[in-house]
């Protein structure tokens, strides 16, 4: 059969360097080829059968090649319509559907739209170095004195926000013809949206950026309005009304989220953007597992450490000075919880303790209660369900596992 055309399910090709990034957009299979593989594949996927495309490639490169671990691998990889050839493919491809809300996409990341944020953003600036008070504070997050109205404000209240935030990462890859999606899911009890970017290794690299960091700037303006939109709802006497201090609460949850894309130990966006940059495959396990196994060497223990050879040269050669990029990103963790997490908790304690000290037949008592229960809550649970999922199974009951939703 190797005189007969292979059917292959629609392909990109992108040059990465030396190499060649093969894949399927449908399925978000890929595969890093050398340029003269790549070429094979390409003057295959093209219609020239086996046998013709082996001849063809020793003759421009002068060596042989095994044509069938060649099409082993390709069927490993999905690339290959089981069962058709390439004439049957061609007469029973079906044609990609018309991809929604494209035209979304492409109004919010024009020039003009570029040109609107870019302004709110400015007047903001020009709001805050009026008014310092815009400036975010801790303190802004008790928009009421009631803390438990505090906390499902700011949960909830912030829903929408991270909404934006991800559906940001599903336009700009949407605006590049590919198929994001968005969805939502849960970590433990906690409410997740998740923006699936397939596709996106099928494009050029520098059009990767925007998907990227299009979230990240989705938070810049929604900050500044949120800035904006607490200073024209002033009361007359230049205080913050019930709307602008329930803003400013947001806003302040939107720049916690900013500053934790900086932590680059994680894969955050910005450590998208560094791999992307720095054209690595798999920089964030590379650069922790060289990180560690220098830690490991430094204390003697050199074999506790893994095996280097699992990733790639240049991810390898890129992690030995990315490292400590990843420290930089734990200090900017380290300062965040010391300036904005610990003065929230501290004063989020402090008015409970006050409520408390008022007695049962106040309303603040129960209200500083309830806060405090919240609060042990959201911080042990996770931490408890992290522990139960992370045990070896031999401490578990052995048994059926039955999981319910809620209808």
């Amino acid at each position: 059969m190797y005189d007969v055309a292979v059917a292959f399910h629609e392909l990109s090709f992108v040059p990465e360097g030396d190499e060649v990034v093969v894949g399927r957009v449908d399925t978000d299979s890929y595969a890093v080829l050398p340029g003269d593989g790549a070429a094979l594949l390409r003057k295959m996927a093209e219609g020239m059968p086996p046998d013709q495309a082996a001849r063809w490639y020793e003759s421009t490169y002068g060596e042989q090649v095994d044509m069938d671990e060649f099409l082993e691998t390709l069927h490993e990889l999905g690339f290959v319509r089981s069962g058709e050839t390439a004439d049957g493919e061609a007469h029973g491809g079906a044609a990609p559907g018309r991809l929604p809300l494209r035209w979304l996409a492409r109004a919010a990341f024009s020039p003009f739209a570029v040109v609107v944020y870019v302004a709110v953003l400015a007047a903001w600036l020009l709001a805050a170095v009026r008014h310092g008070d815009l400036l975010p504070r801790p303190r802004h997050m008790f928009f009421t004195d009631s803390l438990i109205v505090v906390q499902f404000g700011i949960l909830f209240g912030q829903l929408p926000l991270i909404y934006l935030h991800e559906a940001s990462h599903m336009l700009a890859g949407r605006r590049l013809g590919l198929r994001s999606r968005l969805g939502i899911s849960n970590r433990y009890f906690y409410i997740v949206f998740e923006t699936k970017m397939n596709g996106l290794l099928s494009v050029e690299r520098s059009k990767r950026y925007m998907p990227f960091l299009s979230g990240m700037a989705c938070d810049v303006v929604v900050f500044s309005l949120l800035g904006l939109l607490a200073d024209l709802t002033r009361t007359p006497g230049g205080d913050f009304s019930l709307i602008g201090r329930i803003a400013l609460a947001l806003a302040f949850t939107v720049l916690t989220r900013f500053i934790w894309q900086f932590q680059l130990y994680l894969r955050t966006d910005l450590y998208y953007v560094f791999a992307t940059a720095l054209n690595c495959h798999d920089l964030h396990d590379a650069s922790t597992a060289l990180l560690r196994n220098r830690i490991w060497r430094l204390l003697g223990k050199p074999r506790r450490a893994v095996d280097e050879q699992q990733w790639t040269e240049h991810d390898r050669r890129v992690g030995r000075w990315y490292g400590p990029f990843i420290l930089l990103g734990v200090l900017v963790m380290l300062g965040f919880v010391v300036l904005g997490s610990l003065p929230v908790t501290v004063q989020y304690v402090e008015v409970a303790v006050q409520g408390l000290r008022a007695g049962p037949s106040h309303a603040a008592f129960w209200d500083g209660a309830v806060a405090m229960v919240l609060l042990v809550t959201w911080l042990v649970l996770p931490a408890y369900l992290s522990w139960r999922k992370r045990r070896p199974a031999r401490t578990r009951p052995a048994g059926p596992v039955l999981t319910e939703g809620v209808n």
